[in-house]
């Protein structure tokens, strides 16, 4: 009997002293993590000289621009670029709150209506079964390997056949079909347990109430995705193709003529490629994180 406690007694002690396992250190040298990081620096200098170069160029007076060889940072530093726009842009005959209207119409109208489009068509693909549910869907990922100048003439013809050439939806209704935004939504709301749904169902739950009231804010990381990519792309829109009226052409059109004036407009040019550049940056700073958790969430699942 006491043979049998001295052993447990033992046991014990050897359980208790036991060595814990060594935790792996990742295998990384000091010369390795060095090299990585001043890779990675350059690579940065490189993505931010052209954002910097951007903002010197709108503060630097007309000598400082035509000066040779260029120098990347302003000496000299004002906004007369800014105030040369400004007068450009009160000079023209339409009004430049007529363009900022425009802007707002198509490119918020664009951007709202694809967000919208996009989850509403994603959330049957995602969460319900029917016939031909693949194949509607091997259709939305075939339409994302076109070029949009190879759909340019087919589009042309579909608007001049439902008569809204030269009006705010011959730009604004072509954006609610993008298949990349019904591609994003889908794989997100894959994600989404089928027990929240269910659980929706039972307590009599609406489908139209189940999609407002629990997947759109379970999903809200990507359609605010959805939404940056959709705002860079309509900013960038001059509406040239199908607008006339010098009334309904937006904002970027106007600046575009601005920087098509020569060497006569080199300040209110580079001022324009700053508006240009930085309304989306600052759209993309305010929901970067959102954009970062959508990234590592979606859109890599089979």
């Amino acid at each position: 009997m006491a043979k049998k406690d001295t052993t447990q007694t033992t046991t014990a002690k050897r359980k208790l002293f036991k060595r814990k396992p060594r935790e792996k250190k990742l295998n990384r040298s000091m010369a390795g993590n060095t090299l990585l990081f001043i890779l990675m620096f350059i690579c940065g200098i490189f993505m931010a000289l052209p954002l910097v170069m951007i903002i010197n160029n709108a503060l630097k007076p007309l000598d400082e621009i035509y000066q040779f060889p260029p120098k990347i940072f302003v000496r000299n530093p004002t906004l007369e670029n800014f105030s040369d726009l400004f007068v450009l842009m009160n000079n023209s005959w339409v009004p430049f709150s007529r363009y900022i209207l425009n802007t707002i119409i198509i490119t918020g109208g664009g951007m709202v209506g694809h967000v919208l489009c996009a989850s509403l068509a994603a959330y049957p693909l995602a969460k319900h079964k029917f016939p031909g549910k693949n194949i509607l869907f091997s259709m939305v990922v075939l339409s994302m390997m076109f070029s949009w100048t190879v759909t340019q003439i087919p589009q042309y013809l579909i608007i001049s056949w439902l008569h809204i050439n030269n009006t705010y939806a011959a730009l604004v209704l072509p954006a609610f079909s993008f298949g990349m935004g019904l591609y994003l939504m889908k794989q997100f709301m894959e994600q989404l347990p089928d027990s929240l749904m269910e659980s929706a169902r039972l307590d009599g739950a609406s489908e139209w109430r189940i999609f407002w009231s629990i997947v759109m804010p379970n999903v809200k990381p990507a359609w605010l995705t959805l939404a940056i990519f959709q705002f860079q792309q309509m900013w960038g829109n001059t509406g040239s193709l199908f607008l006339r009226n010098e009334e309904l052409k937006p904002l970027q059109y106007s600046l575009q003529q601005i920087t098509a004036g020569g060497t006569a407009r080199a300040g209110a040019a580079a001022a324009v490629t700053f508006i240009v550049a930085a309304v989306p940056i600052i759209f993309f700073l305010i929901c970067q994180n959102n954009v970062l958790e959508t990234m590592t969430t979606s859109g890599m699942k089979d």
